[in-house]
């Protein structure tokens, strides 16, 4: 994705900054959806398996774009921490009503999984192997957390100061970002509390009902019997949020830091996916288009302040795409930690407006396979809402990486 000299001259013109012209091999988003969010094992999802969360948004795909599910050429599922999950994707895919001729395949780039299940679908759209293809992700933290298992090592590998450092906790790499950039607590609780208040303004005006699939959620019963309920609701986000309730919270990951549970994102629960395909095919079917794919860059970073990540992925996406920073109307950041993202928002020079107008992680929850699937469905949904624009998915990846896409929705 992204061109570049004569090229790019031949085929598009440039006003601003902002690509005009559209081609037939564009790789164009028709669909997006997600489930809601629930926090991990004390939400609405904590007693629901991860492949029925799958079949949901996989299904909601197909039922809300109107696509024929045998036209799906690929399906790639971003997924972290569960074990061999390809087997039960491939499952759920049946569930969802996919005839056995569409493929599946499960994706681990970590944080960033989601994101990178829209990468790989979108690279075969644009060398023609597929027409159509879904990027989708989920976890169930619930079932499986972070931390849960042991991990074998060889002793070489820790011969190497950067391998030992991605065995850093997360939280650690957090608190590491905040001293070494200086990004206060008061900084942190700050944007926490904006993330919390967006996201409430947002659910309350309804503005996630577009993305959301009314979701099958097993509850139990005070016999313990499980009852099914349909949920529409993310169930993080604390409309309250406050400066004295996060400033009450103790550090979390090292004594006299300044990483909260309140400034972190929430372990969660859920399941998104995303209708891809070339502009073509799109037209030629009868299919709508939400937004077009302008670019993709991934990157790596030290490992022990992996949080800046989207500070060095996101102008490499931009200039992929043929534009300037200033062009972007929407940063879906995700809020791994209020350090890292208050780093990079810095860094970057990024108007406050322009970040997260919906709420991020912090409030909203972070399913580690889902988040960059949940993004892309949020913000062009948003950018469709706003008229058109350019807008920008990113996050950072453990042990050092950062990732970044550009999306585009036409101006009216």
């Amino acid at each position: 994705f992204g061109v570049s000299g004569n090229m790019a001259a031949a085929r598009l013109s440039t006003v601003g900054g902002h690509l005009k012209k559209d081609a037939d091999d564009d790789v164009v988003v028709i669909c997006a959806v997600r489930t809601p969010i629930g926090r991990a094992r004390k939400g609405i999802f904590k007693n629901t398996p991860a492949d029925d969360l799958l079949y949901t948004v996989l299904k909601g795909v197909v039922d809300r774009s109107g696509i024929n599910p045998a036209l799906v050429g690929d399906i790639a599922v971003g997924n972290v921490l569960m074990d061999n999950f390809a087997v039960n994707a491939r499952m759920a895919e049946f569930l969802a009503g996919f005839p056995h001729e569409v493929p599946i395949s499960t994706v681990n780039r970590q944080c960033s999984s989601g994101l990178q299940s829209i990468a790989s679908v979108a690279g075969f759209i644009k060398n023609g192997t597929i027409d159509f293809g879904i990027g989708a992700g989920v976890e169930s933290m619930s079932s499986k957390g972070m931390g849960d298992g042991n991990i074998k090592l060889s002793e070489r590998v820790l011969e190497v100061e950067e391998s030992q450092q991605c065995l850093i906790p997360m939280g650690v790499t957090s608190e590491n970002v905040a001293e070494r950039y200086g990004v206060d607590r008061t900084a942190q609780d700050t944007l926490a509390m904006h993330s919390h208040r967006n996201a409430a303004a947002a659910q309350q005006k309804g503005l996630f009902r577009e993305e959301i699939i009314p979701t099958e959620a097993i509850f139990k019963d005070e016999d313990d019997n499980e009852v099914l309920k349909v949920v529409t609701d993310d169930d993080g986000i604390r409309p309250n949020t406050n400066l004295q309730t996060l400033g009450k919270l103790k550090p979390a990951f090292k004594q006299g830091g300044s990483t909260t549970a309140g400034n972190s994102s929430q372990v969660s629960d859920g399941a998104a996916a995303v209708l891809l395909g070339s502009r073509k095919a799109a037209r030629e079917h009868g299919l709508p288009v939400l937004a077009t794919l302008r670019s993709v860059a991934v990157v790596g970073v030290p490992p022990d302040v992996m949080g800046i990540g989207p500070a060095v992925a996101i102008p490499k996406a931009v200039e992929k795409a043929g534009m300037r920073l200033s062009d972007v109307d929407v940063f879906e950041i995700n809020e791994a930690f209020a350090s890292q993202a208050e780093y990079c928002v810095r860094e970057l020079n990024i108007p406050r407006e322009k970040v997260n107008p919906n709420g991020g992680a912090i409030a909203l929850g972070h399913p580690l396979g889902c988040t960059g699937s949940r993004q892309t469905a949020t913000l062009c949904h948003e950018l469709k809402r706003r008229g058109g624009g350019v807008g920008i998915v990113s996050m950072c990846i453990g042990t050092g990486m950062g990732m970044a896409a550009v999306f585009e929705v036409p101006r009216h």
